[in-house]
């Protein structure tokens, strides 16, 4: 039985399907394929990838700390500092089949703690939110040059800024859709405020799904998922990925994607919320490289979030907004099982404001670095109209396989 959530969902993103012209299918200028996995929310990098080895870690995150390598439900080991999240185990073998390397410190330009400004610079790849309409990697696809058909894809509800553009994209999105969170409702609100009709139906939709689920009870305490929605939700993401791994591996296909999810904003019981979260990310990422298929051989993969969470715990078993994260860099072309980049530390010292765990390397020289090396886009393009002004983070050599 599909909700009155999934419905609205559906809708909204049916109606962005039925405006879209269909897709043109006909050779393109490469056949190396690029996945963007949207983290919305403000991913926990200090949790999904724990410093075990740094002293100040139990310090500082207490009871949200991950217990060791080798205990139960401990920290899957990578290079002996850093561990991987049980709840990611799907793809932890890809470690040790060096298709994945961990980047930690990472973050953009952004230093403030709005879930759309950060969202916003991320997606647009200056330094300065709304400073642009387009996206950096619609901005990529203008690099690669023309193609009789799409090489881009948008995967999930809307399309997301960061493939927006003058450049036409295809869009994907399963007849039934994963359980949406405020965020994304959020930004419908926002997209949809100038428009008396379109407004006026949404919040309508948006009160009578409030009173569906207080009448039935669907909602539970401080914003958890009841466990029949959470299934339906891990199930919702195993779809969404494989179908875009299938589309992608087709000869035909397209070739750069962006896929979109939300509810990684954790302010409480982070604990519980997040191992939900993270597992239904492992288990979509694995169902990503089996829908590929042989493609995989020929894909990067990077996970990017707007900011991380604080470096100590609030009081309600969470974290709040915070600065750097971590990018997981993953496929058949990384030159990986390898944690990479600077660790700035967790001392009182060494944390951003004395709060958050500090970027040490820019966001934007890691996707350059697999722009330039996997997917072929010219030095001076990515400098000047992919990522204008950002010189100060040069590409990260090394990241893909010889």
């Amino acid at each position: 039985m599909i909700s009155r959530r999934q419905l609205m969902a559906s809708s909204i993103a049916g109606a962005a399907l039925a405006m879209a012209p269909r897709v043109v299918l006909a050779a393109g200028p490469t056949e190396a394929r690029f996945v963007v996995v949207l983290l919305r929310g403000g991913m926990d990098g200090l949790s999904a990838v724990a410093p075990h080895g740094d002293p100040d870690y139990r310090r500082l995150r207490g009871d949200l700390a991950v217990a060791a390598p080798g205990s139960a439900d401990g920290l899957l080991p990578l290079d002996g500092f850093f561990g991987l999240h049980p709840a990611l185990r799907p793809i932890h073998g890809l470690y040790a089949t060096k298709e994945l390397t961990v980047i930690h410190a990472v973050g953009t330009s952004y230093r403030q703690r709005s879930h759309f400004d950060g969202q916003n610079v991320l997606e647009n790849g200056t330094d300065t939110a709304y400073s642009t309409p387009d996206g950096w990697l619609n901005r990529t696809l203008g690099a690669i040059g023309m193609s009789d058909r799409r090489l881009g894809l948008a995967v999930g509800p809307s399309v997301p800024i960061m493939i927006r553009g003058p450049v036409p994209v295809a869009t994907y999105a399963p007849r039934v859709l994963p359980e949406v969170d405020g965020s994304f409702i959020a930004r419908v609100r926002g997209m949809y405020g100038g428009d008396r009709l379109l407004h006026a139906a949404l919040e309508q939709a948006v009160q009578s799904q409030a009173m569906t689920d207080d009448v039935l009870g669907e909602e539970t305490p401080r914003g958890m998922v009841a466990p029949r929605r959470r299934a339906q939700q891990r199930a919702g993401m195993r779809e969404l990925f494989g179908a875009a791994g299938k589309l992608l591996a087709d000869a035909a296909g397209p070739r750069l994607a962006v896929i979109d999810t939300d509810g990684w904003d954790t302010h409480a019981n982070q604990k519980l919320l997040l191992g939900n979260m993270l597992g239904a990310l492992g288990e979509a990422l694995a169902e990503l490289k089996s829908g590929l298929g042989a493609a995989w051989a020929n894909t990067v993969v990077i996970t990017a979030t707007e900011f991380g969470r604080t470096a100590a715990a609030n009081g309600s078993a969470g974290t709040d907004h915070g600065t750097a994260s971590v990018s997981l860099v993953m496929g058949g072309r990384v030159a990986g099982g390898r944690a990479i980049g600077s660790w700035p530390g967790l001392t009182e010292r060494a944390l951003y404001e004395g709060r958050d765990l500090a970027v040490a390397t820019d966001l934007r020289a890691v996707v350059k670095g697999v722009l330039r090396d996997h997917v072929g886009v010219r030095e001076a393009a990515l400098e000047d109209q992919v990522f204008p002004g950002s010189r100060s983070a040069p590409a990260l050599t090394g990241l893909i396989r010889a």
